[in-house]
């Protein structure tokens, strides 16, 4: 349910994976490499990672999640190294008994991935590139 991996991620495979039929509600996020970032035309992202330990703090993610809300299944799963515009770079789905508990399960997954998940990503432009941290 945890992944971080250089394949190509699917919303639909994410989807299946969290689907229970004691749920009423299934939410997800899925982040996108756009073609413009901080007033720059971005040419693609390299993303880097300590997989490792992504996994470990996407596991702490869930077990805070757990603590939380009412949820039956969460899956995160991150891609590295090259992406181009419009691919994904994350996905995330929650499934759960309520509407409220999805939703909020799975805002609160891509805040927390962004803070503490060790994931970074290079932006690469026509005038340079530089990295971007956890936290950004």
């Amino acid at each position: 349910m945890f992944e971080v991996t250089e394949k190509p991620l699917s919303v639909a495979e994410a989807v299946s994976a969290v689907s229970k039929r004691t749920c009423g509600a299934l939410a997800t996020f899925t982040g996108v490499v756009r073609e413009f970032s901080r007033g720059k035309q971005v040419s693609y992202l390299e993303y880097e990672a300590y997989p490792e330990m992504a996994i470990a703090k996407m596991r702490q993610i869930e077990q805070e999640i757990r603590d939380k809300w009412e949820i039956e299944q969460i899956l995160i799963h991150h891609r590295i190294g090259h992406l181009e515009i419009g691919e994904a770079s994350v996905v995330i789905a929650v499934s759960a008994p309520h509407r409220r508990q999805a939703l909020e399960a799975c805002a609160y997954a891509i805040e927390r991935l962004k803070q503490i998940v060790p994931v970074w990503k290079k932006e690469v432009s026509s005038d340079g590139s530089f990295w971007i941290g956890m936290g950004s």
